[in-house]
């Protein structure tokens, strides 16, 4: 099913593009506001939150006179992380939520991530009839004067979140007497990760939490964990936290300022859920989840599947297979016994929950070996650069040379004009020898 604007994780693109610029906004929101108010249901109400881009300021005003236009009610909230929005969506029964967020990309980039009343990520299927609405005739769908939406303000979005991340875990869960270091991406979890650590008693020491629009994402967060790293080894703290841009993502950090990634926060997760008998079905990774971490479930006799990469597909499969647990190696977590999509925030609480009775960080985490793994991103002009006969025959060849002794993958990226060569293998001179052969035939 071909897409013209939607990708893996929604719409993304630079900021004054073809597709990222208010006139477009303006009909996404009223493609969007008519699809949903098509469904005839007696109240449309759509909520709306973003992260702490410059650009915000001009794409969500159109965003929400498209919504409008098409007689949609609607909440704004600010900037909130995504699964505060998916949460509040869930719980104030709104008919479409939308986070107006580029991720962990870089400030000049934005988008959206839709989301329905079940806060859910929206199908394929959905966001193809919304598609076919979007370069239509605007006349044809704009609401009688009487029948335009209203627009209110809500103000109280991140302590919302914070009571429904709070009652996940018992009321006795408390912090007291941890050190945590948090990198909050100067993006949306700026607010509520600093407050609701500190609430839960836990002393403090936040990064990244002074943006101007024009630093998130930039040399901190999960995508540059090199700064927690500094920070957890200068504090001395028990742990570091690393956020992205949405908070949807979330890289840690032990006590020996040790990077932990997605893949190893998911073994964790897993085997502790499995020994408290609340793992369901098994977990669900993606197709760049380390050879390591299959072998690893093997052994524990722990049922693990792969599906497409990005969260949307990972949660489809979940419910596919009735799972509680999937992930990614980018942070990208989704706890299934209690949110709908990933959340850097409540990954980070439950692994606070497994360290509270005084375990250390880097025990917990040493669950298995990760198998040396190299991802190379290529900027290409047209992405379809792999499905040419002299790309093809390189990963043919390169698969045949690493056969039984490592892991391929050549993928274009879903949100970006590059494509991703990934690679595993303990021997490192032919995990090179393989990129190399693909490099060459991709321009």
């Amino acid at each position: 099913m071909k897409k013209k604007y939607f990708g893996t994780d929604g719409i993304r693109g630079k900021v004054n593009s073809n597709k990222i610029n208010g006139e477009k906004f303006f009909r996404f929101g009223l493609a969007a506001g008519t699809y949903f108010k098509n469904l005839r249901k007696k109240k449309q109400v759509a909520i709306i939150a973003k992260d702490t881009r410059l650009s915000g300021y001009t794409l969500e005003p159109a965003l929400v006179s498209g919504l409008a236009s098409a007689g949609m009610h609607i909440f704004t909230l600010g900037p909130l992380p995504t699964n505060g929005l998916a949460m509040l969506t869930k719980k104030m029964k709104a008919n479409l939520g939308i986070m107006i967020t580029a991720s962990h990309n870089s400030f000049y980039d934005n988008g959206l991530k839709l989301f329905g009343p079940d806060g859910l990520k929206l199908s394929d299927k959905i966001e193809k009839k919304i598609e076919n609405l979007i370069d239509t005739n605007i006349v044809n769908h704009l609401s009688r004067p009487k029948l335009l939406g209203r627009v209110k303000r809500l103000e109280n979005g991140n302590d919302e979140c914070i009571k429904i991340l709070k009652n996940n875990f018992p009321s006795s869960f408390s912090l007291k007497g941890m050190k945590l270091v948090v990198d909050c991406a100067n993006g949306a979890g700026y607010k509520s990760a600093p407050k609701i650590l500190s609430e839960l008693g836990a002393e403090v020491i936040s990064i990244g939490i002074k943006p101007n629009g024009l630093n998130i994402n930039h040399k901190c967060g999960s995508t540059f964990p090199q700064v927690l790293k500094r920070n957890v080894k200068k504090f001395k703290a028990d742990l570091g936290i690393a956020l992205d841009g949405d908070a949807d993502r979330v890289m840690m950090c032990d006590e020996k300022s040790k990077i932990i990634d997605g893949d190893q926060i998911i073994a964790m997760i897993a085997k502790r859920w499995k020994r408290k008998k609340i793992l369901k079905g098994g977990v669900i990774g993606t197709q760049m989840s380390n050879y390591g971490l299959e072998r690893f479930f093997l052994k524990e006799k722990i049922n693990f599947k792969r599906s497409k990469v990005g969260d949307r597909y990972v949660k489809e499969m979940m419910k596919k297979n009735n799972f509680n647990l999937g992930g990614e190696q980018s942070g990208h977590i989704i706890l299934g016994k209690f949110a709908t999509t990933g959340d850097g925030l409540l990954v980070a609480l439950e692994t606070l929950f497994a360290l509270r009775k005084g375990k250390i960080a880097s025990e917990i985490f040493q669950v298995y070996k990760s198998v040396p793994q190299k991802l190379l991103n290529i900027n290409v002009r047209n992405k379809k650069i792999v499905s040419s006969s002299k790309c093809k025959k390189a990963i043919k060849l390169a698969k045949r040379l690493l056969k039984n002794k490592g892991r391929l993958l050549v993928r274009p990226s879903g949100t970006e004009p590059k494509i991703r060569i990934m690679c595993e293998s303990f021997n490192k001179v032919l995990m090179n020898k393989c990129i190399n052969i693909i490099k060459k035939t991709i321009h």
